[in-house]
């Protein structure tokens, strides 16, 4: 490799956390590996690909400072144009047809039907005007009421110079997150934290800047502050719906992280190495994604992305069809990079039916040829370095069994590594393979997470046993982990097994991580 592949013992750039001569000494010797940042296994040995960020915290960090300057208040409330060419396509994922065709039936709802008040979870977007712009369920026309309530109840506290959070009540919880000059709305039954609610309409807001921007959302606003938004989101709607549905599914969404292709490290080495070459003058970012999982990353030297941001370009990909039909070229917001303005999106997949997709994020909106031409090149290096091959097999596994692992007792895992921001786990055993179940566990590891990060009384370890599985979850400076157990286990043998599978992480590491991502 060029440039910078080749500086294997160069310092951590940006706030360094150790020289990587000894980091990789550090990390072969230690006998508990993982408990400092940067030593746990799958820690990049070279520089951050992400922004560095304290997990699921950094989303609800301002949210937690107004919260604690409203205590007594919290115990009171217990009592764009360019984006048209995507429009109304499809996802693309067959497992979600019968989602999405769900999801087209419960717009037509009757709002106030039995039906409608069954769902778990509802989400609710209005203007500060009480303008409705989005609802999970049912129509916003036929829930404008219900908006201009909930805006009244908003405007009445803040009128006695207050901010509501949460309400509570009857097993519901009613959780208000105003970012102006929009206010967000979740009303669940579900055993989420006021704080996991939060992180979610966190993202539902983020998706919509993504749009738009959140200068243009201002300035919308500032001319005329009863506008109905709507008129520049129509469409799109399937996008804020594929994230909610994400939310409820993605481990890498809770845990503000993203899972790789497992790939043998010298083949993910030769990719980045090739789109590392493949290189513009206005190119930021390039992203070779194979579905859901992040191949490489290769970014413009001293620019960082995001979580958040990644996730928002993962759910641009898998929720249209139409980058399939070629070379796309769109606008796009990444809003913890910057709210103010686009970059520009070149989209396509390596080949019609396959499931690597390349980005190309450039600063220049007549940049299309460029970056065609970028990726031209990065294939033709491919094809000589017999990498796409590579690339073919590894798609045909595109996970692991827990049974590799090699503990009789462990069901799944979620294992994250805090300094790379990179996370892994086994695919769904036979016991988890109905959608219910996988969203029932995922309900248990959300419920696990909340206890780990409550904001005035956070845990370390938790152990928790029922009748049909027992669980672990543990969090130190270097890692989160979440485990999941048969029930007959102990929690003995759960203790014993982290050391094991932290082994069997760090032994298999090359293959799970990005340990030594690229810069232009």
């Amino acid at each position: 490799m060029d440039g910078e592949a080749q500086l294997y013992t160069a310092s951590w750039e940006n706030g360094t956390l150790a020289p990587v001569d000894r980091l990789r000494s550090e990390r072969a010797e230690s006998p508990t590996p993982g408990l400092v940042e940067g030593t746990e296994p799958g820690a990049g040995q070279k520089s951050a690909m992400f922004v560095h960020t304290q997990s699921f915290e950094d989303l609800t960090a301002e949210a937690d400072e107004d919260a604690r300057r409203e205590a007594e208040l919290d115990k009171s409330e217990e009592c764009a144009d360019e984006l048209k060419v995507l429009v109304g396509e499809k996802t693309i994922e067959e497992q979600r047809n019968n989602d999405a065709s769900s999801e087209t039936r419960t717009k037509e709802e009757d709002v106030s039907s039995e039906a409608w008040r069954s769902h778990r979870k509802h989400v609710f977007v209005l203007s500060e005007a009480g303008k409705p712009i989005y609802t999970r369920y049912g129509t916003e026309e036929a829930l404008s009421s219900t908006m201009g309530v909930m805006m009244a109840l908003v405007s009445f506290v803040e009128a006695e110079k207050n901010i509501i959070r949460s309400i509570h009540a009857d097993g519901c919880k009613v959780v208000f997150l105003t970012k102006s000059p929009l206010v967000l709305v979740g009303v669940s039954r579900t055993c989420q934290s006021d704080k996991e609610l939060l992180r979610e309409l966190q993202y539902i807001y983020y998706q919509i800047v993504s749009l738009l921007t959140l200068t243009q959302l201002n300035h919308i606003f500032q001319h005329k502050q009863n506008y109905d938004l709507r008129r520049l989101l129509a469409g799109s709607e399937y996008l804020t719906d594929n994230l909610l549905h994400r939310l409820d599914r993605d481990p890498g969404l809770l845990l503000s992280a993203v899972t790789c292709l497992p790939l043998p490290s010298s083949a993910r080495d030769v990719v980045s190495s090739s789109l590392q070459a493949a290189k513009a003058k206005n190119l930021v970012f390039s992203i070779l994604l194979a579905g859901d999982r992040l191949v490489t990353l290769v970014r413009k030297k001293d620019q960082f992305l995001h979580h958040i941001d990644l996730h928002l370009v993962f759910n641009l990909v898998g929720s249209s069809s139409s980058f399939r039909e070629g070379e796309g070229w769109t606008p796009i917001c990444l809003p913890k990079f910057n709210t103010a303005g686009f970059f520009h999106a070149h989209i396509s997949y390596l080949a019609p039916a396959s499931e690597l997709c390349l980005i190309l994020v450039s600063t220049d909106r007549e940049d299309f040829f460029n970056m065609s031409d970028c990726k031209q090149r990065f294939l033709e290096r491919l094809s000589k370095r017999s990498a796409y091959q590579v690339l073919k097999e590894a798609l045909k596994c595109p996970s692991y069994s827990v049974e590799q692992v090699g503990i009789p007792e462990l069901r799944h895992f979620l294992y994250k590594s805090k300094s790379s921001g990179l996370y892994t786990s086994p695919e769904f055993p036979e016991m988890y393979q109905s959608d219910d179940k996988q969203e029932r566990l995922m309900g248990l590891y959300q419920d696990l997470h909340s206890c780990l990060h409550h904001p005035t009384r956070p845990l370390r370890s938790f152990y928790r046993c029922s009748e049909t599985e027992n669980l672990l979850a543990w969090v130190t400076s270097g890692f989160e982990l979440y485990l999941c157990f048969s029930p007959l286990g102990t929690k003995a043998l759960a203790i014993s097994a982290v050391n094991k599978l932290l082994k069997w992480i760090r032994k298999e590491e090359d293959r799970l991580f990005i340990l030594s991502p690229l810069t232009y």
